[in-house]
């Protein structure tokens, strides 16, 4: 059996896409969603997979990194492009560092519309 448990959080930021040809190579914003995902089978004594303040509290400190930036200037987008898929794999990356014996990240879904995400999964 596999549990899952999933935190959405959301943050604003700039972004302009380099070598895009578009619209989208001007500067302009988004309000992104986030959506994480850490799995795994085995429970703690009290019940829980990991505690949903605990997965909060890792995905507020990457929100607070990229909300009201210019992500390009924002490392590592100062060097790869912020597109929604190197976005949610950077969130990805990051949320790895809070892994525990028991749960691991296994899924990250970015929104820059109500219409439009990119996900990475394990």
């Amino acid at each position: 059996m596999k549990y899952t448990l999933s935190v959405v959080k959301g943050f604003a930021s700039a972004h302009c896409l380099r070598e895009y040809k578009g619209k989208c190579e001007n500067v302009h914003g988004h309000n992104w969603k986030v959506r994480t995902a850490f799995c795994g089978s085995e429970l703690d004594k009290t019940g829980m997979l990991m505690d949903f303040t605990d997965i909060k509290a890792h995905l507020d400190k990457i929100m607070v990194y990229l909300d009201h930036k210019l992500l390009n200037e924002t490392p590592p987008f100062d060097k790869i492009n912020p597109t929604a898929e190197n976005i949610a794999f950077f969130i990805f990356n990051e949320l790895k560092k809070f892994e525990t014996a028991t749960a691991k990240v296994c899924e990250v879904e970015v929104w820059e519309s109500d219409t439009s995400s990119a996900k990475i999964s394990d």
